[in-house]
This record gives structure tokens, sequence and C-alpha cells, in this order.
């Protein structure tokens, strides 16, 4: 945090307590890792967390290949239970969690053999949407699934996992049913030019924030240049959302969640 900034969110600090009990009830639904997480399928929400509730459906990675191991990047997880409604602080710190193959597993890889066989009606699993979006809708956790789709129909630049697509947004109309492709979606703006939005810093038990106006656009996780309305000073923060940005321990993670999402949309 640069030294204007600390200055312009200083006057704050008395309000650090009613932050605290503010940020406590806007949490979601807390939740623990699973000792032993393993799946049958693509990997849900209730396969990594107890008590996921409503959200234990919630596909977040395809289903572990036979004979091996899923291994999913924590902080893309965390960012997906989030999204979900989900509260998971990862108290271990974890960087990957690996997934182990459950009962009931599909057999993608057979089916992709079957194809270069020349097999007809050879299948696949592939991430697809589960209802239409019309153009500039963002994707939820909801609105895609692992389904088994015509293995010739199956897109070559399609996403390997459902974290890389949830909060972005259709380029264009896009019909349920169809696979998801690097060409259909691209980082959603959650913060427009000239916007008014509140930025938030938070560490070490205090939590304080100022009131901002954007210099430029922004999709959730990208860097945006921020002016202070009171002081007029400049600096700069990360988009969390509408009228939402972080700075400090909040904005690297929010950075590193929407590295995979950016991977994803160089695909188009």
């Amino acid at each position: 945090m640069t030294h204007a900034l600390a200055r312009a969110i200083a006057p704050l600090a008395l309000a650090a307590a009613a932050w605290l009990s503010a940020g406590a009830a806007l949490a979601g639904q807390p939740v623990s890792l699973k000792v032993d997480v393993e799946a049958g399928g693509p990997v849900t929400l209730g396969d990594l967390f107890d008590d996921a509730g409503r959200a234990a459906g919630v596909v977040i990675g395809p289903a572990p290949q036979p004979g091996a191991n899923a291994v999913l990047d924590a902080a893309a997880v965390q960012r997906a239970a989030h999204l979900a409604g989900l509260d998971w602080d990862n108290p271990s710190r974890l960087r990957r969690i690996v997934v182990r193959q459950g009962a009931a597993q599909p057999e993608p890889a057979a089916a992709v053999a079957a194809t270069r066989a020349g097999k007809p009606g050879a299948t696949v699993e592939a991430l697809t949407y589960t209802r239409s979006l019309a153009a500039g809708e963002v994707v939820g956790p909801q609105d895609v699934a692992w389904t088994k789709v015509a293995a010739f129909s199956a897109p070559k630049d399609a996403p390997g996992d459902a974290e890389r697509v949830i909060g972005m947004a259709a380029r264009r109309p896009l019909r349920a049913g169809a696979a998801v492709t690097g060409r259909d979606l691209a980082a959603a703006q959650v913060i427009k030019r000239d916007d008014l939005v509140t930025v938030t810093f938070s560490a070490d038990g205090v939590r304080l924030s100022l009131q901002g106006k954007a210099m430029a656009a922004a999709a959730a996780g990208d860097t945006v240049a921020v002016m202070n309305v009171a002081s007029k000073k400049v600096f700069e923060a990360v988009a969390a959302g509408p009228g939402q940005a972080v700075v400090g321990p909040e904005a690297d993670r929010l950075k590193a969640a929407a590295f995979p999402a950016a991977q994803f949309a160089s695909l188009r």
C-alpha cells in the first residue's frame, strides 16, 4: 500500500470495528475441506466441502482420469466457492487440492480412443451451457455443466475446468446445451470509467474503506487507477465487483484467482 493511500484511509481507522462486524454479516456459508477428497465424476463443491448445501452440485472441474488424480488450484476453488455462496478461508494455506478417483467414474478416455478409431456415435465429456445466455450476460456457477457430447462436435479450444468461464461474459447469444468454446466469452467489466467505487483495505483484523472514482473500465481481477474523491490522489486498486475495488492482501488474492480466466480469454 502506497504512502498516499495510507494517508487517505488513515482517518477511517476508528471505523474498523464497525467494518469487522459488517463483514461477518456479509460472509457466505462457512465450509470445511473434506479430509479425503474424491469424485466419481466431474468434481463438484459437494465433493470438496462438508455442508455445501444447495451449492453441492456446482461443478468446478472435470472428472479425474481413470487411474489418476485431479489437481485443482486452491485459489480458483476458493473463488468458485465464494461465487456459489460458500466461505472457505483455506486455513492451511493450500496451493493445490488433490481429488482422488472415486466410484462410478466415467471413462471419457475410452470414448476418445473410440473416436480416433473411427467408431460411430463416440462421445466425450465437454463443458456445456445449462441455459441460453444473452450477449453481455455473465456466466454463473449454475450456468455450465459437464455433459457428454458427440466427439466430432467437441471444440478444440474447450476449457479444461469450469472455473475458467465462471464470471466471464457472453460475447454473443449462446444456446443452452452448446459446448463452451474460447470464442464465446470475454472478461466481464464490473467497473466503468468514471464510476464511483468503494475501495476496501482489509488485513490483520482491520478493515477500512474510502470512496473513489474509477479512471478506466476494469473486469474483476484487473488493476484499475482510482482517484480519491476527497484528496484527489490517484492510486491503484483491483476491481472486485460492481462498484467495488480492493487494495492490500485481498487484491493479491483476486489477481491470482482471475489468472485462469485471463488464460481462457486469450484463446479467442
